[in-house]
This record gives C-alpha cells, sequence and structure tokens, in this order.
C-alpha cells in the first residue's frame, strides 16, 4: 500500500465518527483506488469477527445489464417491477447479518447500470450498512451514484497520486534499501506518482537491472522500459483514440514537448483537440509558446515501443524539416536536431553532428554527447568524431571503453594538433579512470616534449596543472596554470583546464581574494563541461574560508541545479553540497548525500569519489557513529591514491573523526595535527587552518601558535576567528569561548559554535560560576539540535558530565557499546585487571552495583538540571 496518512485518517473519520454513511474514493486510474478500498475492507472485517463485506466490481461490459455487477449476490426473477426487484436486492444483502456490521464495497462504481445505481442509493436510506465506492473522476457516473456524494450522504475523498516524497518511500519500502535520490527522481518523473505504474515500472527495471543495488544504494542506470502487463494496459486506454489523435502521440512519442504550432503543421489542430478531450495529451504555456505533452509519460513510452521502424524514421525526418523550416537559434533547438536527424535517411553531416556532440557536453548531457558523437563517427571515420565520444565515455566513468576508441588511432602518425588533441582525453582518461596516475603524466610529459606549437603546449601544461593539482602538489598546479592563464597563445580549452585548476589551487591554498575572478574567466569559456565542479569547489571553499557559508550553500544548490538528474553530475554536485552541510553542522543530512555519491561514482574513476567516502567518514564520526565510521575508513583508505592525494588532509580528518568517535580523543587529535601537517607540508594553507580547527574542536590546546601563525598568511574572515578559539581554548578563557561561539554561529558553523560553547560550559562549571556554564550548555544543547543532536567530544562532556576520570569514562564507555572486559584490554593496550579497577572504582563513585548497571547508566547518562541523554556510538548516520 502507498503510504498516505493523511488520506487514511480522512477514510476512518468518514466511516467510523462522521455523520456519513460511507465513503467515495475518487481518483484517476492507477491511483490506488481499489487498493486502498480493499484495505478497508479487510480492516472492517479484522475489526469485527461477524462483520460481512459484500465485494462488488463493476465493469463497462457489464454496465447495460441490470444488476450486471451485482450478479454474483443476487437473483433476480424475470418480469418483476422494478420496485419489488429493489426490495429484493436490499432483503437478499441485508437479511441474514446485522445491518450494522455490513460493509459493501463498490469498484469502478462509474461501471454500473442504473438499477445498481439505484440500489446503492436506496441501501443509504433503507439500512445501516455502510459503503466504500471507487470511481475514476475523469469518467462519467450514473446520477444515483453521483448523488450520492453531492448531497454529502458519502464523503467524497479525492486519491492523488503520491508526491515524489512518498513515491520514493514507497519504492524503499518494496526494495528495501534506500534509493538514489536521481534515481527517485527519475522513477517519479515517468510515473508522477501513479502507483500501479510505478510498481509496473520498477518491477520492469529490477528484472531487467537496470535498478540494482550498488553499495547499499539503489540505482536507476538506462532507459526505463514498461512491463508487458503494463503496456497492455496503456494500449488498451490509447487503442480508442481516433487516428488523427494516435498521429499526434507518435510525434510526441519521437520527441516531447512540442510546440503546439509545430504539431498542428504536422497533424492539425483538430487532432490535437482530440487528444487533448481523451486525456491522451495535455497543453501548458511555456513563456511566450504553447506546448503539448503526453497525458502522462508512459503514454508516449508505449506508442514508442509500438511504432515501427520505418514510421519512426518518417516521422522523426517530418519533425526535422518542421523545426528546420523555422530556423532552430536556441542551442536546445539545434541539439534536439542533430539528434532526430540521426533517426533519418538523411542525418546531419559529421562536421555539424561533432559540434552539436561538444555543445551537448558543454551543456553537462553527456549521454547526448555520446549518442551524438557515435552518428558522427558512424558517417565518416575520423579523429575529430571519435575524439567527443572519448571525452563522453570517460566523463561518465567508462574509461576502458574511452580508451579503446583512442586506441583504434596511431598517434604516431597524427600531426601536432591532433596529436594535442588526441593527448588531452588519452592521458586523462588513464590518468582518472584506468588507475595509471603515474604513467599519464609520463605520457604527457613525452607528449608535451614532441610540440613546438605554444598553444599545443598551454593545452598539455593545463592538463598538466591539473594532474599536479590532483595529485597533492597545488603550489606547482598553481604555478602551470598562471603561466598559461598569460599565455597570448591559450586557447579557450586550455583556459578552461587552468582556470578551473587555480580556483581549486588557490582556494586549498588559502588565496581566497583570487578565486571570484579565477572562477569567472573559467565558466566564461566555451568547454567548462564537467570542469564546472572543479570551479565550484574552488568557491565553494573560499566562501567557507571567508565565513559566507550562506553564499556556499547557495553557489552549491546552484550547481546542483544544473546537474539535474544526470549522473555523474548529480552525483559531484550532492558532494558540493555536503561539504557546505557539514561546515554548517547538518552531518546527519550531509552523510546521506555522500553515501549515494560514494555509491554512484564507486565504478568510476573520478577523484570525487574517494572525497565523497572520507567526507561520509567524517560526517559519521561527528555525529558519534564509530562502527559505521570504522567501515567507511577501510573504503576510503583503499579507494585513495596518487589521483586523489590532494584531499590527503582530509583522510587524516575522517582517521581523526573516526578515533574521536570511538572516545580515543588524544589520538584523534594527533590524527587531526598530522592532517593539518600534511596539508601545511602541501601548501594547502586554507584546508590546514581547517584541521586545526577541528583539532580545537576535539579539545587541542596546545596548537593556538601554530593556528596564528598559518592565520597571518591566510585571506577570509575564518583564520582570525580560528586562532581566538584556540587561544581561548589554550587559555581556559570561558568568556573568550561564549564570544567565539557566538561568532561562530552567526557565521552559521553552528556545529563548531555548539563545539566552543560546550567548552565554554565545563571551563565555567569548573571555575565555579554555575550559572554561566548552564548557560553556556543551554547554547550548546540549543546549537546542536539544530545540527540533528551529533555527538562530538565537547558535546558529550558538557551535556552529560559524570564524576569519572577520562580513564573512568573512556572504559564505562566501551562498556555501554557492549566490548567485554578483555577486548577493552586489547583496544586499550592494558592488563584486564587495569580494566577491571576502572570498572570497580566507576560504579563506586556512581553508586552502581555492578557492571551491567554501568553500561545502562553510561548508555542514558541523564545530566542535571534536564540535559539530553548521552548519544550512542551506534546511534543516526
Amino acid at each position: 500500500m502507498a503510504p498516505r496518512p493523511s488520506t487514511w485518517a480522512r477514510v476512518d473519520h468518514a466511516l467510523l465518527e462522521s455523520g456519513h454513511r460511507g465513503v467515495v474514493l475518487a481518483g484517476p486510474a492507477g491511483v490506488g483506488k481499489t487498493a486502498m478500498a480493499r484495505a478497508v475492507a479487510r480492516r472492517h472485517a479484522d475489526r469485527d469477527a461477524r462483520a460481512v463485506v459484500r465485494w462488488v466490481a463493476a465493469t463497462a461490459s457489464a454496465s447495460h445489464i441490470p444488476f450486471g455487477a451485482f450478479s454474483h449476490l443476487l437473483e433476480v426473477a424475470p418480469g418483476e417491477e422494478s420496485a419489488a426487484v429493489l426490495r429484493a436486492a436490499r432483503h437478499a444483502l441485508c437479511h441474514d447479518v446485522d445491518e450494522r456490521r455490513i460493509l459493501i464495497a463498490v469498484d469502478d462504481a462509474q461501471h454500473l447500470d442504473g438499477l445498481s445505481a439505484t440500489l446503492l442509493h436506496q441501501l443509504v436510506f433503507h439500512s445501516k450498512a455502510r459503503l466504500i465506492l471507487t470511481l475514476r473522476s475523469e469518467m462519467p457516473a450514473p446520477d444515483a451514484v453521483t448523488a450520492l456524494w453531492k448531497d454529502d450522504l458519502l464523503a467524497r475523498i479525492d486519491v492523488e497520486p503520491l508526491s515524489d516524497a512518498e513515491t520514493t518511500e514507497l519504492v524503499q519500502s518494496v526494495l528495501g534499501g534506500p534509493l538514489e535520490t536521481s534515481s527517485a527522481d527519475q522513477l517519479y518523473a515517468v510515473s508522477r506518482g501513479n502507483p500501479l505504474f510505478l510498481r509496473h515500472l520498477v518491477e520492469q527495471a529490477t528484472t531487467s537491472d537496470a535498478l540494482r543495488c550498488v553499495r547499499g544504494v539503489w540505482q536507476l542506470r538506462g532507459e526505463t522500459t514498461l512491463s508487458p502487463h503494463l503496456a497492455t494496459l496503456i494500449r488498451h486506454r490509447l487503442d480508442v483514440l481516433p487516428p488523427p489523435a494516435r498521429d499526434v502521440m507518435q510525434y510526441l512519442a519521437i520527441d516531447a514537448p512540442l510546440s503546439l504550432a509545430d504539431l498542428a503543421e504536422l497533424t492539425s489542430v483538430a487532432a490535437v483537440e482530440q487528444a487533448e478531450a481523451a486525456g491522451a495529451v495535455t497543453i501548458t504555456e511555456r513563456g511566450s509558446e504553447t506546448v503539448v505533452l503526453p497525458g502522462h509519460p508512459v503514454y508516449t513510452e508505449c506508442v514508442a515501443a509500438d511504432m515501427a521502424r520505418l514510421t519512426r524514421r518518417r516521422l522523426s525526418a517530418d519533425l526535422v524539416a518542421q523545426i528546420a523550416s523555422r530556423g532552430p537559434d536556441h542551442v536546445s533547438d539545434r541539439l534536439r536536431l542533430a539528434a532526430l536527424s540521426l533517426d533519418t535517411d538523411a542525418p546531419l553531416e559529421s562536421d555539424d553532428l561533432i559540434t552539436a556532440a561538444w555543445e551537448a557536453m558543454r551543456m553537462g548531457d553527456l549521454a547526448l554527447g555520446e549518442l551524438l558523437a557515435r552518428g558522427a563517427l558512424i558517417a565518416k571515420e575520423s579523429l575529430y568524431a571519435r575524439l567527443p565520444l572519448a571525452h563522453s565515455l570517460a566523463w561518465q566513468g567508462r574509461g576502458t571503453e574511452a580508451d579503446e576508441v583512442l586506441s583504434a588511432v596511431d598517434e604516431r602518425t597524427l600531426p601536432e594538433g591532433d596529436l594535442v588533441a588526441w593527448a588531452l582525453p588519452k592521458t586523462a582518461n588513464q590518468f582518472w579512470m584506468r588507475g595509471e596516475s603515474a604513467q599519464a603524466r609520463a605520457l604527457l610529459a613525452d607528449i608535451r616534449a614532441r610540440v613546438a606549437d605554444p598553444g599545443g603546449r598551454d593545452v598539455l601544461d593545463a592538463l598538466a596543472a591539473t594532474f599536479a593539482l590532483n595529485a597533492g602538489d597545488p603550489r606547482q598546479a598553481l604555478r602551470t596554470a598562471s603561466e598559461v592563464l598569460v599565455s597570448d597563445d591559450a586557447g579557450e580549452l586550455a583556459v578552461a583546464w587552468a582556470a578551473a585548476t587555480a580556483t581549486l589551487a588557490s582556494a586549498r591554498m588559502g588565496q581566497v581574494d583570487r578565486v571570484a575572478g579565477l572562477a569567472e574567466r573559467g565558466m566564461r569559456t566555451s568547454h567548462p563541461g564537467l570542469l564546472r565542479f572543479t570551479i565550484g569547489l574552488g568557491q565553494t571553499t573560499a566562501s567557507l574560508l571567508d565565513c559566507d557559508v550562506a553564499g556556499a550553500e547557495t553557489l552549491a544548490r546552484h550547481y546542483l541545479g544544473f546537474a539535474g538528474v544526470q549522473q555523474p553530475g548529480r552525483a559531484i554536485s550532492d558532494i558540493l553540497l555536503a561539504h557546505v552541510l557539514m561546515a554548517r553542522g547538518r552531518v546527519g543530512e550531509a552523510a546521506g548525500l555522500l553515501f549515494q555519491s560514494a555509491a554512484a561514482l564507486a565504478d568510476t574513476g573520478y577523484s570525487w569519489g574517494p572525497l565523497a567516502m572520507i567526507q561520509l567518514v567524517t560526517a559519521l564520526g561527528q555525529h558519534g557513529d564509530h562502527t559505521k565510521a570504522a567501515r567507511e575508513l577501510v573504503r576510503a583508505e583503499a579507494a585513495s591514491g596518487l589521483r586523489s592525494a590532494m584531499y590527503a588532509p582530509e583522510l587524516g580528518l575522517a582517521r581523526a573523526w573516526t578515533l574521536a568517535a570511538a572516545r580515543e580523543l588524544p589520538e584523534a587529535i594527533t590524527a587531526a595535527r598530522q592532517a593539518a601537517a600534511t596539508a601545511e607540508d602541501a601548501g594547502q594553507l586554507g584546508v590546514a587552518l581547517l584541521a586545526m580547527h577541528d583539532a580545537v574542536r576535539l579539545g587541542d590546546g596546545r596548537n593556538a601558535d601554530e593556528v596564528r601563525r598559518i592565520g597571518e598568511r591566510l585571506g577570509g574572515a575564518l583564520a582570525p576567528l580560528v586562532a581566538e578559539h584556540a587561544r581561548s581554548l589554550a587559555d581556559r578563557d570561558a568568556t573568550g569561548l561564549d564570544e567565539v561561539a557566538a561568532r561562530l554561529a552567526s557565521y552559521q558553523r553552528t556545529l563548531a559554535a555548539a563545539d566552543a560553547a560546550a567548552q565554554a560550559a565545563v571551563l565555567h562549571t569548573a571555575a565555579g560560576r554555575h550559572a554561566e556554564g548552564l548557560r553556556a550548555r543551554n547554547r550548546a544543547e540549543r546549537w546542536a539540535a539544530e545540527c540533528g543532536s551529533p555527538s562530538t567530544p565537547a558535546l558529550e562532556r558538557a551535556l552529560t558530565p559524570l564524576p569519572l576520570t577520562g580513564s573512568e569514562r573512556k572504559i564505562a564507555v566501551l562498556v555501554a557499546d557492549g566490548l567485554t572486559n578483555k577486548a577493552i584490554a586489547e583496544r586499550l593496550s592494558v592488563s584486564v585487571r587495569t580494566v577491571e579497577g576502572h570498572i570497580y572504582r566507576a560504579c563506586t563513585k556512581l553508586g552502581l552495583a555492578d557492571r551491567a548497571s554501568l553500561a545502562s547508566a553510561i548508555a542514558v547518562a541523564p545530566a542535571p538540571e534536564g540535559a539530553p541523554s548521552r548519544r550512542r556510538a551506534n546511534g543516526a548516520g
């Protein structure tokens, strides 16, 4: 059953509490009316062992037969008057049972014959039976049925299609696991929330393996197809269309939406009107243009599946001619024209298809770019057709296929310009998708030595700069990229790669003021493609270093909107958004996005994949979920390599927060300090600052001088604030921490603010300033709640204080986590007797009888004055 809590509540109220005698469930076909009526009938029977359910299914074929739908319940003697027949029918339905226990359910009541409809109307007035009717809202019903809700005898409830959220919930309940957001969007777009259509789409997709589970996330890949049963249902609806209206549906099956003007030229206005009257199409306004869409996406899916090959080619040619006749000047029209021409006897010339393929990829549509490039290669074998094809395949993560396309070319025979064009996708694919990063850098250097043209060298140098950045050398990357950007010979492609690299490198190095100009230059080129996401990460990183969290989120959501549902763009844009959400402290929400992104990129070579895994570990660690964080850390470490070495500091922070979730705080602080040192050694001073701040949040009171030294070399508003946080903690200045917390909160770094407030609360209380401590603790609690109540060491210490030493508390927490004394001893490298001694002293201080009582107390961890319970290590993540 579809999850419709509000609808269920209305049904129950109408049947049990209101003054109505029943309910009418009205709505379009397939929205779940019949399933809901059957469920109501079952519930009626379950409530009362003596309840009686009379189920009636009306059909179009029996709609002209008196009592046709009731024939299995009634015997009608021939020749009797209708009044007598109706009295006999009422008696037959109700005579042998308490009428109050009867529920009469009629499915598809719009098909009832006149006498059957009148019988229902009389049952309402002359019996105590309850009624539940289902009704197709788009079809006329007998007057006697219509009067039931118009006269307020039955409550009419319109059953709407599922919302996008309800669709996702239903599919996930069926699959038994999380559904990728972009895949959920696709299923909703095709089904439009119709449960019947959705059921068949999901069944067919799982059968064909188009819908499959990867790393615990269900993903839909490829085109959705109709199951045979669903196709039969759709054909039955469309078969009644007159031929002109079917022509309209065939054109829409090839390309939708179409302008009303184009469809009227191809068919006729009357044909479109017929299709609209039958509910097969909808007409809407888009800007200044009137467009026609299929009444439901599955209609045209079915029409397309049934269309003969020659018919498709003929209609495609008609569409191409019609679109070309009005001189398409918008890029989307040009791309439509190119794609449609592939299925005609006269496709566009190879050069035109190549141009269109590059244009599609610039717009982020890699699948269309592949389609057009393949068409160009079929039309004419050439290196220039292979290049966009290789790019599109590589960017989709299909590195082996991309390499096969390029390996068919003998680069030794290529002139210099063509060699450069070939080397770019060849080495990029080798570096990322094939995982042969060192070999790719060597090949790139070898080819550069063979190139004399300055413009060609600029292109290769721009790619070499990107390789250097990903390999963890942003200083070299920025030097090389900057040389390209000042070169008079650099073309648009070289500028795109160089600007994207320089944007991200500058941000990570803490050169915040340079980022906006570099990003703008990169986005102005005609080749941003997926490079726009590299630019986006640089922009959001710079915004976060400048304490503009709101601006960073606006940027991230802009890139999310650009990506839509297409992969890998959607997964990458989700990483951008998660990056910002973690800065805000919404680590649970970020973890959900990162979990999906890591799964979506698992089979690609994108460096974004390891980044998603690394950030997922950190999010889980900050949420206090050590078990999941430790498991994902193993995966992140295995996935990391030269192509993602830039993120080595973040990997170190992931280890730190995993240790923190295990309550190993000294080790966690050490790991965070090592991450900061790794970043500083690589010149990533912006990242080093963020790592140092994490160390401070974990309780490191020894790095104030180092933070100040790094901060003096950086731009942005965050550096002085982190320095103040570190100094206040080092000086045990609770008032200073209060001020830091307030400023962090004002910048929307809410979880960091909660940590600072928690640290202030502990220091105030230790100094005997209990009122100030309570205020600080309450602020920490409020800010933590805004973040979904994560569990950081600072929050745990302030919000769940216990009179235990650090060692006693650590062992008590491990006891509560279910570890045996031997396991605790092995983890902490102490003797079992030492563990037993700490447990004994902890129980004594807390007034507890035994080990089990200690585990229970730590699990609940009540704090004075209403502080919240301690978060468990295996909590939400």
